[in-house]
């Protein structure tokens, strides 16, 4: 395992050389002079004086030529967060991350697997034609807005669950040379994270005396910190760094949703019919106090329950109460 990783993390971010732009311009540019008098002013020696100045200078013309091409694909333009890594014949040559004019070694190639690519159709075939994106690697904070996926819970529930990933690069070498796309790597190990966590604990609690556990829908935050634990550790191989991440989007499943809403249902009504208990003895304890305070009426025990089981059918009814006058004697 040691071995293993220090092959993957065999190449070190280093510093590529790279000369000023503007200089190297003005000297390509001067090249390039030198190749048009040298052939201009040659022929014109030759075929005036056969000299050998003459096929000196048209000599000079054609070298400078082909020199002033191999130079112009050394120059770079980085703009601020950008950074370009740089292979020659196949060996890491190094990682410019400064912002500006650059001019490095003209066989050196830009390597960028998580760069997009343009694919335009043209023509009556639709033959297609892909344009390469640019090869430079962004150091900027981006967004991954991971699709929602179906999971299970830990009871085996499932839900519907999407998360939000906040990632920049850090280590350009690794983004490159360790994984074949970090981009795609990023978006799949996202998936294999947010399925590891969210099987862990329960969408929510099935019972009030478990109020200290932990559930996807009451701990979100402190799930999405679990994600983002677990997600660093799995891209770190990549170089990237995870900056946030947040759950966007929790439910159940479809097939589950129905029967879900019917228990949440039965909940609402427990707690509602509880609360109008409470208050129903309170105002019966409040109307049999009241009563015996201002001596209106004297009931015994018996007349006391009856008593207290109308008023608590009354205030406890689901429908409006239908009173009956008695004229007679309550006893």
């Amino acid at each position: 395992m040691e071995g293993k990783e220090k092959m993957v993390n065999r190449y070190q971010e280093r510093e590529a050389k790279a000369a000023n732009g503007f200089m190297m311009l003005l000297v390509t540019i001067l090249v390039f002079a030198a190749a048009v008098c040298g052939i201009v002013f040659g022929a014109i020696q030759l075929d005036e004086y056969g000299s050998g100045l003459g096929a000196f200078l048209l000599a000079l013309g054609v070298v400078c030529t082909p020199l002033g091409c191999i130079l112009c694909p050394g120059f770079k333009v980085l703009n601020p967060n950008e950074a370009v890594v740089l292979t020659l014949f196949g060996k890491y040559y190094g990682t410019i991350k400064r912002d500006g004019f650059f001019w490095t070694n003209p066989f050196c190639a830009c390597i960028n697997p998580g760069s997009e690519r343009t694919v335009t159709t043209m023509g009556a075939n639709g033959m297609n034609i892909s344009f390469g994106g640019t090869r430079k690697i962004s150091l900027k904070t981006m967004t991954l807005n991971n699709e929602k996926q179906t999971v299970n819970d830990e009871r085996g529930n499932p839900i519907i669950i999407g998360t939000i990933v906040i990632w920049r690069v850090v280590d350009t070498t690794k983004a490159v040379f360790n994984v074949q796309n970090y981009r795609t790597f990023l978006s799949t190990q996202c998936d294999s994270a947010t399925r590891n966590i969210s099987r862990q604990y329960p969408y929510d609690l099935m019972e009030e005396g478990s109020s200290d556990e932990k559930t996807l829908r009451g701990s979100s935050q402190e799930i999405a910190d679990m994600m983002k634990q677990d997600l660093q550790e799995r891209v770190s191989i990549a170089g990237l760094e995870i900056l946030e991440v947040r759950i966007t989007h929790l439910s159940y499943a479809s097939e589950i949703a129905a029967a879900m809403l019917q228990r949440q249902q039965a909940e609402a009504v427990v707690v509602a019919r509880k609360k109008i208990v409470e208050g129903a003895v309170g105002m019966v304890e409040m109307a049999l106090e009241q009563l015996s305070q201002d001596e209106v009426v004297q009931l015994d025990d018996e007349r006391k329950a009856a008593m207290v089981s109308n008023l608590l059918v009354v205030l406890c009814g689901n429908k409006d109460a239908q009173p009956i006058v008695n004229s007679g004697s309550i006893y």
